[in-house]
């Protein structure tokens, strides 16, 4: 950092919304060890931010899911190499005062989905494996009139908390906090859906050596705590 030549302009990145949280957090920890490097951040759906990068939006970096990642790279909007900061998994939630369901085991989790009203999932990566593994139940046609998406930056709690959905599924870090809801747990493990959040420099920046500064920390090991707070292991 040139820390010399004064306060530069923030840093603009965009993310998903299932990084939004921790990257606040982070963003404040980084702006206090470099005060002359100040972000803006702004976090949508994970589709709407793919499709900002990918008509040359002016942000000098992006998070989202490791997939979404890659094709920004092959497609030329981002430069590699990614680099992998956290793996998030989905977690199971349901509107508080409700009682929630046994969702212990494989069998235990299969036989609460058959039960719910109605199903509640993302448009993110983690809302299409768990239409997969529906479709590996042989469940997905008997469910299909049950399930409900969210829109594209729409939290699933908080169609859980409005009664809008049953039973709800997202990633963790989306759940934490949100008031009207309780999560009942995270996935079981044989099922567990984890999705990998990395980041890249959009191919627009002009400030690359910045970029990777800032995204080197982001992934390094002094921030693991912070993650885990938000629900989240470092990648």
């Amino acid at each position: 950092m040139n820390d010399d030549k004064g306060t530069q302009p923030p840093l603009k990145l965009i993310s998903s919304m299932a990084t939004r949280a921790l990257l606040a957090e982070l963003a404040t920890a980084w702006q206090a060890e470099h005060p002359q490097a100040p972000l803006a951040i702004e976090s949508v759906g994970g589709v709407d931010a793919a499709r900002r990068v990918a008509a040359a939006e002016a942000f000098d970096g992006v998070v989202l899911a490791a997939d979404a990642i890659d094709r920004l790279i092959a497609s030329g909007h981002v430069l590699g190499p990614r680099v992998d900061l956290v793996r998030s998994g989905v977690a199971v939630a349901v509107r508080e005062g409700d009682a929630p369901p046994d969702i212990g085991s494989e069998a235990a989790l299969q036989r609460a989905v058959r039960a719910a009203r109605t199903i509640g999932y993302s448009t993110g990566p983690s809302g299409t494996q768990l239409l997969a593994l529906f479709e590996r139940w042989g469940l997905i046609d008997a469910l299909r009139a049950r399930l409900v998406q969210a829109p594209s930056g729409t939290p699933v709690g908080r169609l859980v908390a409005e009664g809008r959905v049953e039973l709800g599924f997202q990633q963790r870090s989306e759940l934490l906090g949100l008031a009207g809801i309780r999560i009942v747990g995270d996935m079981p493990e044989p099922v567990q859906i984890t999705t990998v959040f990395a980041a890249g420099l959009a191919t627009v920046s002009a400030r690359a050596e910045e970029v990777r500064a800032l995204l080197g920390w982001l992934a390094s090991p002094a921030v693991a705590a912070v993650k885990q707070r938000h629900g989240m292991e470092a990648a």
